[in-house]
């Protein structure tokens, strides 16, 4: 059997009404492996918010290209940026482990157009970003770590997302 590539593979193309807005996430290979994450579940747009987006050799390395199609812009004030997004009809959803989320299995979409908010890589979404989104999931985790990749974290939960507005 041999293995198809990006070249003859038959997925269809799509783009959903989802934006990841990146609460402080500074390191160069995950952001390039967050624009490789939002091209392969058809995000409709990335925001950085906080600190510039690293550009570079070891972030273009990791993003293989995808920088160049996924759509993004940088924003230094995240408060504004999620309060635009709530005033568009965006779902403000924080994947964070907080004292009311959730398993991202229980998760519940109250409307098509998602606003997934994620954090920096050593301290999550921050509680100014918290208060703003009307939901909170999580991962479940069954090791002794209580935290995951950012990358990881947010593909797991692009996946529910996408697979819930495929639905629909």
């Amino acid at each position: 059997m041999k293995q198809l590539t990006h070249y003859n593979t038959t997925f269809k193309k799509r783009t959903f009404p989802i934006i990841l807005v990146c609460d402080n996430i500074t390191n160069a290979p995950n952001v390039g492996s967050l624009f490789r994450t939002a091209d392969a579940f058809g995000v409709e747009k990335i925001i950085f918010c906080g600190s510039e987006i690293p550009t570079g050799r070891k972030m273009t390395k990791t993003a293989r290209s995808t920088e160049k199609v996924v759509p993004y812009s940088v924003s230094k004030n995240i408060s504004q940026t999620l309060n635009l997004l709530k005033q568009e009809g965006y779902q403000l959803i924080a994947l964070e482990i907080t004292k009311t989320s959730q398993p991202i299995e229980n998760l519940k979409l109250d409307n098509k157009k998602i606003a997934l908010v994620i954090g920096d890589e050593n301290f999550g979404v921050s509680e100014l970003a918290l208060n703003y989104c009307n939901t909170q999931y999580h991962i479940n985790m069954f090791g002794q770590n209580s935290s995951m990749n950012v990358v990881q974290a947010t593909s797991i939960a692009l996946y529910e997302i996408t697979q819930q507005l495929l639905k629909t």
